[in-house]
């Protein structure tokens, strides 16, 4: 079982009255009155900090994403954070999930910064295609709703021939067109570094994995109750193509904090998890879900599953007043104890038959020292308990790294053989 430190960098100093005041946290927030690059310097540092510090407590990755204009996740380029962490003497993956391939124009500098990294890193990449989210493409990128995943899809194209095919050559595409296609250099994997996928809700997705043999990860806040219908959906794809049902090919995305008993979790953390559902999350439908950017079967499947979801999921009314039972029961957080945390994460990583934990610690306006408690907390206590599930079922994880040797077998029989 692998666990990432996934971390959103989100603007951590929002004013109380946010969602009255500002229509959205996405695309039209006013940055000269809410983003002090003064501020961001601090928690720029205090991201990398934490980063580095999941990568000394022993995390087997360390992930990141991308996101404009916006406070929800303020990361714009995850390459550059991740070129930090490359340089790092480490043997942890770096899980950059990832570059949002319709917003590169070309999309051949996904090619090139990502083998950048991966020579840097000694192939520690794991390479993130998602297509993006609406606020992304089509609020602050303008891309045409019906634009977005044709030009995913070319995009993808262009970067495996990049990677796999001799340069220089030709590329004749609808939206790119390249007389020269020879990037210097190729990635340190071969043939490639490993390509997961994210998805927040498009069925599409889950064939796009199927047919080349990619991971798929949901990216949800609604815990994983909420998300065992989509997870269930994409593993019915994964039969239906006749692939085995090896967890590793699933991730998914948990918020989690811990403290030293569940008394302590609730008291330290429970006005950080309404700050991040009443804030972080305050999007309008109108940008969140764009007429055109969703297929018709995409479309049909979230209305149909829309009353199932809630059915068995406590409903969190106005997450200002909201309780630490309401997010807690319902699984969208697990928190509490040691033991608590370990016993909800088994829970939630069978309910879903995921490999790759995507954990979530940092909760918006947590400052550096309590998300280091919570870290250190999780790594001594926790990452032991969960490291072992799916040891026994003797899974491969064909999806991970070639030189993120951390807790694999690899390493270990690399030390006995340098043994004898």
């Amino acid at each position: 079982m692998k666990t990432i430190f996934f971390h959103m960098q989100g603007y951590r100093d929002l004013p109380d009255d946010f969602a009255k005041r500002y229509e959205s946290i996405w695309v039209t927030p006013p940055n000269d009155e809410l983003c002090d690059p003064e501020k961001v310097a601090k928690y720029l540092r205090w991201n990398v900090e934490e980063l580095e510090l999941a990568d000394d407590l022993g995390f087997d990755g360390l992930g990141v994403n991308e996101h404009h204009q916006n406070g929800y996740g303020f990361c714009n380029s995850p390459n550059l954070i991740a070129s930090i962490l490359a340089r790092r003497n480490s043997d942890a993956a770096i899980v950059v999930l990832g570059d949002t391939l319709p917003l590169h124009n070309p999309p051949i500098r996904v090619a090139e910064e990502f083998a950048m990294i991966d020579c840097l890193s000694g192939g520690r990449l794991v390479a993130g295609f998602p297509v993006g989210s609406p606020p992304d493409t089509v609020g602050n990128y303008g891309t045409p709703p019906t634009q977005v995943r044709p030009r995913y899809y070319e995009a993808h194209d262009l970067i495996m021939q990049a990677w796999t095919k001799p340069g220089p050559f030709p590329f004749n595409g609808e939206f790119t067109k390249l007389r020269y296609v020879n990037p210097w250099p190729k990635p340190l994997q071969k043939p490639h570094p490993p390509v997961w996928l994210a998805g927040g809700g498009s069925v599409e997705t889950w064939k796009f994995a199927a047919d080349n043999d990619y991971t798929y990860s949901y990216l949800s806040f609604s815990g994983h109750k909420a998300g065992k219908s989509m997870m269930d959906g994409y593993w019915a794809e994964i039969e239906k193509a006749g692939l085995d049902d090896n967890p590793y090919r699933a991730g998914f995305a948990q918020l989690v904090v811990v403290g030293a008993t569940d008394a302590e979790a609730e008291k330290l953390y429970l006005k950080h998890l309404r700050n991040f559902y009443s804030k972080a999350l305050h999007i309008p439908v109108y940008m969140n879900a764009v007429p055109g950017f969703m297929t018709k079967r995409s479309a049909e499947f979230a209305l149909r599953q829309g009353a199932v979801r809630g059915a068995h999921k406590t409903i969190l009314g106005d997450p200002r007043t909201a309780s630490w039972k309401d997010f807690t029961e319902s699984r969208m957080v697990i928190g509490g104890s040691p033991d608590t945390v370990a016993q909800q994460l088994e829970e939630a990583i069978r309910n879903l038959r995921i490999g790759h934990l995507m954990a979530l610690f940092q909760i918006q306006s947590m400052d550096r020292e309590l998300t280091e408690y919570s870290l250190r907390l999780f790594a001594d206590k926790v990452l032991p308990k969960v490291r072992g599930i799916w040891a026994k079922e003797g899974y491969e994880d064909r999806w991970w790294p070639q030189g993120a040797t951390r807790n694999s077998r690899r390493k270990a029989v690399a030390a006995a053989e340098a043994a004898l």
